[in-house]
């Protein structure tokens, strides 16, 4: 329940940006939001603050009770932005991130793609279009399930029970493609001609 004002002894206080931002803060750790639609709780909480507000603006004079409005509001919409780019952007890294798609590439057009980024030294794109190109290719070759949205440690240890004696060298161009893809973690050209590697290495085994 708000608490009333006009019940201070003290000239009502404006809470300062740093309050607002405390305030909010404490609100968010609320074990709720695991359970609620995060947005939606944030803008429950800033009708609850912005009714509170209304309920005791006579006590208050009319700048103050602005300034704390427009604070709040700021705060919420300026987190509300926040928020949807993170799950854009989470989006859009798990579309991109996953191995397998339902893009409909072949093999061969995937690894054209990780040679040319190889050769203009983009070696991240070449990690990770190296791993998928392998990947297609043993879908390809049906000695992979094509479950598109697989991860790379899925595929890496698919095809390690298929290949056991290359185990090692999926489960780590697996992990390449992982710190390359979601760690944002710079490859090298060694790292990349390896993970072209694998794929010419499976492409060879019968």
């Amino acid at each position: 329940m708000p608490r009333v004002l006009g019940e201070l002894s003290d000239p009502p206080l404006t809470p300062s940006p740093d309050d607002a931002r405390g305030a909010l803060r404490r609100e968010l750790v609320d074990p709720q939001y695991y359970d609620q639609d995060v947005v939606q709780r944030i803008l429950d909480w800033i009708q609850r603050r912005i009714d509170g507000t209304v309920a005791s603006a006579s006590a208050v004079p009319a700048l103050a009770w602005l300034a704390a409005t427009l604070i709040a509001v700021a705060l919420g919409a300026a987190l509300i932005l926040l928020l949807s780019r993170a799950r854009t952007t989470a989006r859009r890294r798990s579309e991109h991130g996953a191995v397998l798609s339902e893009a409909g590439e072949s093999a061969a057009e995937i690894r054209t793609r990780a040679e040319a980024a190889l050769a203009e030294s983009r070696f991240g794109d070449a990690v990770l279009d190296g791993f998928r190109a392998m990947a297609v290719q043993q879908v390809e070759r049906g000695r992979l399930d094509n479950a598109p949205g697989s991860t790379a440690r899925e595929v890496g240890a698919a095809l390690g029970q298929e290949y056991p004696e290359h185990r090692d060298p999926l489960a780590q161009g697996a992990r390449l493609f992982d710190a390359v893809m979601y760690g944002d973690r710079p490859a090298t050209r060694a790292e990349a001609e390896a993970v072209l590697g694998i794929d010419v290495l499976l492409r060879s085994r019968r």
